[in-house]
């Protein structure tokens, strides 16, 4: 995305509308890319697809603004690698109707509804106090929703609650102020590949959170690759029974099956629990060989990337800018 920020939704207006936005703090993982990215990549003719780098996201707590800086660029390179060139990629700063509407919204939103923000609670326990954005985020995720008139929002558990807010956000501006914004409905998302911690097989493997051991970055070289999933979590059962798929009784074993089935690979001449390391790290340098390939020669040349996300700029704007000036005009600015 490392845990990323991610707004996914559908629109059916003209035509489908696919909106993500992954946040810039930690490298992208192999969790990522297996779970999300290569689902989009693949979904791009299905749709109108939106997809951003959500920097405004990364200004809620503190950073260094040099690692914001190379770590947006990394996301927005590794966006082209995966294979969005036929997506309308964006960075968020970059097209300021987004936070322009957050503001708009932050006037409609009431204090108790951002104080029930369980993410809020949560990355506030233990601490004195925290940034005033960190509260009204889920707002700026309004904006970045309603901006894109989806019909269908797809959200797991841990966003089901920011799009109910953007629900009621958007229900109450049009009940006061006139209709301009379409009230999204939550959908279920169809479910995608998931990749757990190599050193703890219970938690999912995340951009943030996880350890560099056990999380396989979408940017590590192949010895690295092997190195960790050699190391990878598994259990004491032996004999020609031990490979198998149980996610209660062997979430390790059960988790490096799954990596091997998701990167095309097949457990049928695997013995034991190094064989079984050995041909998952061999699948997964063979899925991610491509990727990094293609990120090293956007890299090398980053005109094509400057180009590419100052189009996706432009024409984001142009989506969303008609949105903006509608809200605009019914709070009664002018």
């Amino acid at each position: 995305m490392t845990t990323t920020t991610s707004i996914t939704g559908s629109a059916t207006t003209l035509a489908d509308r696919q909106l993500s936005l992954l946040k810039p703090t930690g490298r992208l993982t192999l969790g990522n890319y297996l779970g999300a990215l290569r689902p989009m990549a693949s979904g791009q003719d299905e749709a109108e697809c939106f997809y951003g780098v959500a920097d405004l996201h990364a200004l809620t707590v503190g950073h260094d603004p040099a690692e914001l800086r190379e770590r947006s660029l990394e996301l927005a390179v590794s966006l082209l690698a995966v294979g969005l060139d036929r997506s309308t990629l964006f960075v968020q700063s970059r097209v300021p109707a987004h936070r322009q509407l957050a503001y708009l919204l932050e006037c409609v939103a009431t204090t108790g509804e951002l104080n029930r923000m369980i993410q809020f609670k949560e990355k506030g326990r233990g601490v004195d106090s925290t940034r005033t954005s960190l509260f009204t985020y889920p707002v700026l995720m309004a904006a970045d929703i309603l901006l894109y008139s989806p019909r269908r929002v797809p959200v797991g558990d841990d966003q089901r609650q920011h799009v109910e807010l953007t629900r009621d956000l958007a229900l109450r501006f049009n009940r006061t102020y006139g209709q301009v914004f379409v009230v999204p409905e939550l959908a279920t998302p169809p479910v995608g590949a998931r990749v757990m911690a190599l050193d703890d097989p219970t938690a999912k493997m995340g951009k943030t959170g996880s350890s560099d051991a056990g999380t396989i970055f979408l940017l590590d070289d192949p010895d690295t690759i092997v190195r960790k999933l050699s190391r990878a979590v598994t259990d004491s059962e032996t004999g020609p029974d031990a490979v198998r798929a149980d996610r209660e009784a062997k979430p390790g074993v059960t988790n490096l099956l799954e990596v091997l089935a998701a990167c095309g690979g097949s457990p049928a001449d695997v013995r034991g629990y190094g064989d079984l390391k050995r041909t998952v790290a061999d699948a997964v340098v063979a899925e991610l060989e491509p990727v990094q390939r293609r990120y090293r020669e956007l890299a090398a040349d980053l005109t094509h990337v400057s180009t590419v996300y100052a189009t996706g700029a432009e024409r984001a704007r142009s989506v969303t800018e008609p949105v903006l000036n509608a809200a605009t005009a019914a709070l009664g600015l002018f």
